[in-house]
């Protein structure tokens, strides 16, 4: 409906800028009239062309206005949706790196000789060899942010927050979880490389675990502090975004 009524309200701007400019042209030839009077007369058809032509500009502009804020709001609303989901998901990965955390210091601090507590193994055993990384719900930004109409956030405070969210905290955190991945599969590696099967159907698992290298896998393992601790700055920082957005759009 604004577009319709921008439309309309363009093509009389423009049909009044013809009907005056058509008056001027006759008015000016006219051979009725003294010089001055044409002079008159001219300079009050000028005043009113450009009237119209501010006012078609002037509401051509708020009408774009107004359709860039929508396709803001649009896209606020849907990332206070995306980033929902990821904080959800984040918390999710906490608790497991909170629990890698646990199982690995477990191990790194046993003495030599000490027994292992095949009860603690077993509760950990899914820490032992799962990966954690976070699949952000990026799609909404990226596709907005290609647009180049990031920009069109008026509020600065939620435009910076998204942007740092996105091009400086994200990367960061996927870059700490990256290099933790890393050392997990090299601590797999080392566990298949060198497990060996029992005839009375055990292994020698609990034992590679307790030699030196075994052992400096499960130390450089046992303190994800760096990712826990960036996993938390992206999930306030969400937090923040979601309570501006709110604000914004309440």
């Amino acid at each position: 409906m604004k577009y319709i009524a921008w439309v309309k309200s363009g093509f009389m701007a423009e049909q009044e800028v013809i009907k005056h400019t058509k008056k001027i042209y006759k008015t000016w030839f006219s051979k009725e009239h003294s010089f001055w009077h044409k002079l008159g007369e001219f300079g009050v058809e000028i005043l009113i062309i450009v009237f119209a032509v501010t006012i078609s500009i002037w509401f051509h502009n708020w009408s774009e206005h107004t359709h860039q804020q929508a396709e803001v709001k649009e896209f606020l609303e849907g990332l206070k949706l995306d980033l929902l989901s990821d904080i959800q998901e984040m918390k999710s990965d906490q608790s497991s790196y909170e629990g890698q955390k646990r199982i690995f210091n477990y191990l790194a601090a046993l003495k030599i000789g000490s027994p292992v507590s095949l009860d603690s193994m077993r509760k950990h055993q899914a820490s032992l060899f799962n990966n954690t990384a976070l699949n952000p719900n990026d799609g909404r930004f990226q596709g907005f942010k290609s647009s180049g109409k990031i920009g069109l956030i008026e509020n600065h405070d939620i435009q910076n927050d998204i942007m740092d969210l996105y091009e400086e905290d994200i990367p960061a955190l996927l870059s700490s979880t990256n290099t933790y991945t890393g050392y997990k599969n090299k601590f797999y590696e080392f566990i298949f490389k060198n497990k060996k099967r029992y005839t009375d159907s055990t292994s020698n698992f609990i034992e590679l675990l307790k030699t030196d290298e075994g052992n400096n896998w499960c130390a450089a393992l046992s303190n994800p502090a760096q990712v826990l601790e960036r996993y938390q700055k992206c999930i306030d920082l969400m937090n923040r975004i979601v309570g501006e957005i709110n604000r914004q759009y309440p």
